[in-house]
């Protein structure tokens, strides 16, 4: 759904607590997300001490207290098996009603499951540098919203695609330490605005032509993934020393 924006968050080893713990799956089974379903970057949701509030697009909201239910499920989550229970509550049959096809809202049993790659990804970082430069080969004249690529943390004053570099390495951020692993490679969900869904900048052909040199095994590279390896507090306008 949209990507809210913080001051300050806590890195845990899993990542922050609560990110991603929340997901839809289809009448299938089947992971469900704005890539597949666009609609959802419209809708903003907030998880407050056990309480889940949705807001749509129309300005009305749904919310409760959440409550998993026994029934368990597995999902796919990009190739590995995710274990959840579905939630009972209001919200399945109000984003139902709004995609105009059946989805039901679960919550991973463990912390951090939510992630693309797992626990062991807690992270991600892009610079605000690396935005501008996407900006530059696009041939744009406002910036890119950095929400369309959904990166943990957003770094500003350094070089572009300095992040590159951090690979292998580690990383403080404000009070906590990650180990930079790899690049994070891009899908279609780049090119939607973060507000609405609606395609308006083709991301992906842009990475590919500019990055097509970066050494890297992932498909159009652009920002980093990271695993926590000392928890800590992060807010904006903290330091950032690699080494």
């Amino acid at each position: 759904m949209r990507l809210a924006t913080v001051d300050e968050i806590r890195l845990d080893a899993t990542g922050i607590r609560g990110d991603r713990r929340f997901y839809l799956v289809d009448d299938t089974g089947a992971l469900v997300n704005a890539k597949r379903m666009p609609g959802l970057l419209a809708v903003r949701p907030v998880v407050d001490d056990g309480r889940l509030l949705l807001r749509f697009p129309d300005g009305s909201t749904v919310e409760g207290d959440v409550r998993a239910s026994e029934e368990r499920i597995e999902t796919s989550f990009y190739g590995r098996s995710v274990t959840g229970r579905i939630v009972d509550g209001p919200w399945s049959e109000a984003l139902s009603e709004l995609l105009r096809r059946p989805v039901r809202v679960a919550q991973t049993e463990r912390e951090g499951d939510g992630y693309d790659r797992g626990a062991a990804a807690g992270a991600s970082l892009v610079s605000t540098g690396s935005l501008e430069a996407l900006r530059r080969a696009a041939g744009g004249m406002h910036p890119v919203d950095g929400r369309r690529f959904r990166m943990t943390i957003g770094i500003d004053s350094v070089e572009p695609h300095v992040e590159d570099t951090w690979i292998g390495s580690r990383v403080r951020v404000g009070g906590a330490v990650v180990l930079v692993r790899d690049n994070v490679g891009r899908c279609s969900v780049t090119t939607r605005d973060p507000d609405t869904g609606v395609r308006d900048l083709d991301t992906l052909a842009v990475i590919g032509a500019y990055r097509a040199d970066v050494p890297t095994g992932e498909p159009l590279p652009f920002g980093v993934w990271c695993e926590v390896v000392e928890p800590g507090t992060v807010a904006v306008g903290d330091p950032v020393e690699p080494g």
